[in-house]
């Protein structure tokens, strides 16, 4: 949109999205680009990432030189997982980068019994690799039944496609407590203000600990290999389309071996 400033000192791009009265979801389908080259490294980063989150930009480069059988440049592949959201994974994955000043919450779900939907909710922010270019995708899900609440598309990690997400899937409900890791979108005062003016108590992920927000990370897997990977979507506005239709899928008819066979909706609705 050539009436958004990206870059204005005051303005912000939601803020600027309501004065022009656009809808901040029309910003999303311009994937962010890169070279062919660094976009098929960042592909196959990606796809390790899946294998092996706790792996760091050593490891990286040397697999990736393996596998590409020419010298991969690991201050080359640290940019590239910094682009990705994957800076600093070791000991675990950080999909999205701690801001040092926001204030960090604890882990509350060590040990935690969830008996219900709509008790504990969850997100988490990844990365969609394109033909030519990127996107990032943030997804609301309930912990008990699986069931992916909202999700929103970005080609930016500011934290306004991750309000948003927010805020569709309370118009669903409301969670008693909300978990994710500790990036700086999550740890922001919009987004934890936005969940105490509901009185839902925050959980973080501990550092380092890739299977705290686990259920949401099984998510990204079955997405990637059940639909990224395979259609390879040419631009975001393809991305949107085919990401409805398998979330649709996924909560609605994909059957979970972790639900007895039934699906996210099934379970979501069935204790409400």
């Amino acid at each position: 949109m050539k009436w958004i400033d990206r870059d204005h000192e005051s303005l912000s791009i939601r803020r600027q999205c309501q004065l022009l009265n656009i809808h901040r979801s029309q910003l999303y389908y311009e994937p962010v680009s890169e070279s062919a080259e660094n976009l098929e490294l960042m592909r196959l980063i990606d796809e390790q990432h899946l294998q092996r989150p706790t792996w760091g930009s050593r490891n990286m480069a040397l697999y990736l030189s393996k596998r590409t059988d020419q010298p991969v440049n690991r201050k080359r592949i640290q940019r590239l997982m910094r682009r990705m959201g994957l800076e600093g994974m070791a000991p675990g994955p950080s999909t999205s980068r701690r801001h040092a000043n926001h204030q960090v919450y604890p882990y509350l779900l060590r040990d935690f019994i969830v008996e219900r939907p709509n008790q504990v909710w969850c997100s988490d922010i990844t990365y969609i690799p394109l033909r030519r270019g990127f996107l990032y995708l943030v997804a609301v899900m309930d912990w008990f039944s699986r069931y992916v609440i909202s999700w929103r598309l970005s080609n930016s990690m500011e934290v306004d496609f991750c309000l948003e997400a927010l805020d569709e899937a309370f118009t669903h409900g409301c969670p008693e407590i909300f978990n994710t890791d500790q990036g700086a979108q999550f740890t922001s005062r919009f987004f934890t203000d936005r969940l105490k003016s509901h009185n839902i108590e925050i959980s973080m992920d501990g550092k380092g600990r890739a299977l705290d927000n686990v259920f949401i990370e099984r998510l990204w897997r079955s997405l990637k290999y059940e639909d990224i990977y395979l259609k390879s979507y040419e631009t975001g506005a393809d991305c949107y389309k085919g990401l409805k239709e398998y979330f649709k899928f996924y909560s609605h008819e994909r059957p979970h071996q972790g639900l007895d066979y039934r699906t996210p909706w099934e379970v979501h609705n069935s204790l409400n």
